[in-house]
C-alpha cells in the first residue's frame, strides 16, 4: 500500500476537536467523552416498560462527534421513523478520576448546561427485543 503524506503526520486526517461554546465568553469547552445515565428517572423508566425498583440506572456513552451545536440543524436520521427528544442536565467536568469522595465531587465540575437528547425509539425498541 502506498503511503500518503499529510501535513499532520497522520495517515488519515484526524477529526477536529469537538467543543461547545462557553456562555458569556469567546472560549470553547473541549468534549472528549459523553457519559449518560439511563433509567435514572422513575416515571420515564415505567413509561419505557421497566420497573425502577427492580432495575437500577445504568451508564453508557455517546460519541462527542454526534453533538450538534452553534445553531446547526439536526440531521434527521433516514433509517428511523420515530425520533424522540428528552431534555437532559449536562454536567461538564473539568477533571475526573476514580473513587472520588462525595465531598470532593463538585470540585470536578466546570459547569452545567441543558442538552437535548435525540433517540431513535423505533430502532431502540427493536434492539431491546433482541
Amino acid at each position: 500500500m502506498k503511503s500518503i503524506e499529510h501535513s499532520t503526520g497522520f495517515v488519515i486526517e484526524p477529526q477536529e476537536q469537538v467543543s461547545v461554546p462557553v456562555r458569556g465568553t469567546k472560549d470553547r469547552f473541549p468534549v472528549h467523552r459523553i457519559y449518560c445515565v439511563g433509567r435514572n428517572y422513575a416515571a420515564h423508566a415505567v413509561e419505557m416498560g421497566h420497573d425502577p425498583d427492580k432495575e437500577p440506572p445504568f451508564f453508557f456513552q455517546k460519541s462527542p462527534t454526534n453533538l450538534v451545536t452553534d445553531g446547526q440543524s439536526f440531521p434527521y436520521p433516514s433509517a428511523t421513523k420515530d425520533v424522540h427528544h428528552e431534555i437532559e442536565l449536562v454536567v461538564a467536568l473539568s477533571s475526573g478520576g476514580r473513587d472520588i469522595p462525595v465531598e470532593s465531587a463538585l470540585n470536578c465540575v466546570y459547569g452545567y448546561a441543558v442538552g437535548l437528547d435525540m433517540t431513535r425509539r423505533d430502532i431502540q425498541a427493536d434492539l431491546k427485543k433482541m
